[in-house]
């Protein structure tokens, strides 16, 4: 496909979600250079982005995870040379990596999140004060991880203080959020539209890094389960917390409930993966898009 150009198809980087990305990109390079798409993979731990220009791209397909890709960093290089990208700006991944100042826009705008505190690294804290203003049980995650990297939850003091250590091994800030035992769901959005939301059931206490790439008895139900009112409130929830970060182009926003069924909203992914065990491709699937046409899609898009 000549309207294109030649197309970079950014994978790799220097996150902790490094191997991930590889194969979200090699995916994505796939399912491109099938479509006739000239479609190469490119990865900026091993060569400067001012390559992109020199080797002739007209195009970029983020598919960096983490921090260096999902954080505004390589949005702002793109932009710098004028090379159009997929998905959201700098200030929509910027905003969207940073868990605690995502929950601060999506509290301004009233839409609903969980009770939590931040703690920062080296920070006096009354743990056993915080897990009962919490209500007894928490869980704790780095501010700018994803891929539940870093994550743990806690219900006892000792646990809290493990919890903390882990999550500081990653990130100055750790979110320490109120445990919502209701059902998970994550909503794709691709453009200016909800895609079929998706109900995560997992054995393991929550949706960790095992179970989103390693265990093979997690389970994804599309359609949901929800009615077509429950259906169509979440969507609606799921893009206007996406437009309140400045989303584009295409994303995720993932939503559980508490005890009493109410939505709260948990954070948005403005690089999804794209792996075969990825849940965007998986709601595009449910409305008919072939994972070649989804990335077409999103490359479609593209803007700088």
């Amino acid at each position: 496909m000549k309207q294109f150009g030649k197309v970079a198809v950014l994978m790799g980087g220097h996150s902790a979600e490094r191997e991930v990305s590889l194969r979200s990109g090699a995916a994505v390079l796939a399912a491109l250079q099938s479509q006739g798409v000239d479609a190469h993979g490119f990865d900026p731990a091993e060569q400067p982005l001012t390559e992109l220009v020199s080797h002739g791209f007209q195009r970029a397909f983020i598919a960096l995870h983490g921090r260096g890709g999902e954080d505004g960093a390589v949005q702002g290089a793109l932009q710098y040379l004028n090379i159009p990208y997929t998905g959201s700006g700098v200030l929509g991944c910027a905003l969207a990596m940073d868990k605690v100042r995502t929950k601060r826009v999506w509290q301004g705008a009233g839409l609903p999140v969980a009770a939590s505190a931040v703690v920062r690294r080296e920070q006096a804290v009354d743990v056993a004060g915080l897990l009962e203003e919490l209500g007894g049980k928490v869980m704790v995650k780095p501010a700018q991880e994803g891929s539940s990297i870093g994550m743990g939850s806690a219900s006892s003091v000792a646990e809290l203080t493990n919890a903390l250590a882990q999550a500081h091994q990653y990130d100055d800030e750790a979110l320490v959020e109120a445990w919502l035992a209701g059902p998970e769901y994550t909503v794709a959005i691709l453009g200016d539209t909800a895609l079929p939301a998706i109900r995560l059931q997992t054995t393991h206490e929550f949706y960790d890094y095992a179970a989103k790439y390693q265990a093979t008895d997690t389970q994804y139900h599309c359609p949901a389960g929800l009615c077509e009112l429950e259906e169509r409130a979440l969507g609606q929830l799921a893009y206007s917390a996406f437009q309140a970060v400045g989303g584009r182009g295409w994303g995720r926003i993932d939503v559980m409930c508490d005890a009493q069924g109410n939505y709260k909203l948990l954070e948005a992914n403005m690089v999804p993966g794209m792996t075969t065990k990825s849940l965007v491709p998986m709601a595009a699937k449910a409305t008919g898009l072939s994972f070649e046409q989804l990335v077409l899609s999103i490359l479609q898009h593209s803007e700088v």
